[in-house]
């Protein structure tokens, strides 16, 4: 476990035993997500810090024979951390987008904790949170319909676009959640055309229909990880490379890359790798002069035919 881990743990412990004295190591460990060995190796770490001097008068006090931990000359930190501004606002702003969540059903009370943080943060991250907005998107109707269909365990009709492939599929899908991903919301089912888990992006949806079938998906449905985000390259995916200039570095920031090399003057190199080689020419059109594919040559050519294409569609209708 990392120090940036645990740093933040001990300075919410140590003000929790002061508040909670005679508090039980198993009680403690359980509460903070830890095995009892972790917690003391956390208590051993607390019994060596304190203020400078390092004289026993300058350090905290702490022990747990028996189970009971006792905590003592402990005041300089008694008190926990204050959220920063924007800590504060971006705890707001995420507890506001999962209020937009169709399956998020005590709204009453998640209302309360926002009232209370706005209260105990003050009005500076309140005024900044208040100044975004958050709106779940989605076609008309379509949050509405899968909201229904998953309260009542129904499978849906979807037509759904694919903009990979540039196309409306029909798809019938068995609900499981709606789960907020890299800032937009997707639906969560088993896909009877895919025969497997997929993500639907609730703004793609065109249209939606919760049938008179019960969803029932197979066992090997698990929960897809969104942890870190939607989009996962598989080694087996080609790598692209492209060189950007300053205006193009944003790729950078946006998609998972491989390999980040500086090139000078603000240019990069990125490598990344995708599926789609439709989707690689969007991209590399959308660049336009910030950025050009370096490899596969294969992939350079056909941007290449794209662009020329589109610029004698330009001059024809011009």
């Amino acid at each position: 476990m990392s120090s940036a881990d645990r740093l933040p743990r001990l300075l919410a412990l140590v003000p929790y035993l002061m508040s909670h004295p005679g508090a039980q190591v198993p009680e403690v460990a359980k509460l903070f997500g830890l095995t009892e060995k972790q917690l003391i190796d956390d208590l051993q770490l607390v019994w060596m810090c304190g203020l400078p001097g390092h004289t026993p008068g300058d350090l905290i006090d702490v022990s747990w024979d028996g189970g009971e931990i006792v905590i003592d000359n402990a005041d300089t930190i008694a008190r926990p951390l204050r959220l920063a501004v924007d800590e504060a606002s971006a705890l707001l702003v995420a507890l506001r987008m999962l209020a937009e969540l169709p399956e998020f059903e005590d709204k009453d009370a998640l209302a309360r904790v926002i009232a209370k943080l706005e209260q105990a943060s003050g009005e500076g991250a309140a005024s900044v949170s208040s100044q975004v907005a958050v709106e779940v998107e989605a076609a008309p109707d379509a949050l509405a319909t899968v909201n229904d269909a998953l309260r009542r365990g129904r499978r849906l009709s979807l037509r759904y676009y694919v903009p990979g492939r540039d196309e409306i599929t029909p798809r019938e899908v068995d609900p499981t959640r709606v789960v907020m991903a890299d800032g937009r919301a997707y639906l969560e089912g088993w896909c009877y055309r895919a025969e497997g888990m997929r993500l639907f992006r609730l703004d793609r949806i065109l249209s939606a229909e919760a049938l008179d079938v019960e969803a029932s998906p197979p066992e090997e449905a698990e929960p897809i990880d969104v942890t870190e985000g939607v989009f996962r390259p598989s080694p087996t995916d080609e790598l692209v490379e492209l060189e950007v200039t300053p205006a193009g570095r944003w790729i950078a920031e946006y998609y998972p890359c491989e390999g980040v090399t500086e090139l000078g003057e603000g240019r990069l190199r990125v490598a990344l790798r995708a599926r789609d080689q439709g989707w690689l020419v969007r991209l590399a059109l959308r660049l336009g002069d910030s950025g050009r594919v370096v490899s596969p040559p294969a992939l350079a050519e056909r941007v290449a035919e794209a662009a020329g294409a589109a610029l004698a569609l330009y001059e024809t209708t011009s």
